[in-house]
């Protein structure tokens, strides 16, 4: 697992490392969020486990309770919205939302900031 600078990890994130995840810098990722890197093949005779690496880009943003499956990446600047399930790959500067999650805007490409939570921790 692989989590870049400045990002911001809320109470209650799942992050599954049983296969690879890479988290990018100055992601901010909401409570109650789960990302998953590993999965029951429900067509094996033997229930066998299958892992699939996820990827989050740079200044991405993640809702509270999204659910993120295995072999997902969410490209840089994206933005998932809160309780969406993200099934398939969200394109740079998406904003995704629903069950399954689907595009519903663009954001901004000029997006210059750094997260910094500690001046709300008294």
């Amino acid at each position: 697992m692989t989590i870049g600078s400045h990002t911001v990890i809320n109470r209650e994130v799942l992050l599954d490392g049983r296969s690879d995840l890479t988290i990018g810098d100055n992601v901010s990722i909401s409570e109650g969020a789960v990302i998953l890197t590993l999965e029951h093949d429900p067509n094996s005779p033997t229930f066998e486990n299958r892992g699939a690496p996820v990827f989050i880009g740079d200044r991405v943003f993640i809702g509270m309770q999204a659910l993120i499956l295995p072999g997902i990446t969410i490209g840089e600047g994206a933005v998932v919205a809160a309780r969406a399930v993200v099934t398939h790959d969200v394109a740079p500067y998406t904003i995704v939302a629903g069950v399954p999650a689907r595009p519903i805007g663009e954001r901004s490409r000029e997006l210059t900031y750094t997260l910094d939570y500690r001046k709300f921790l008294g």
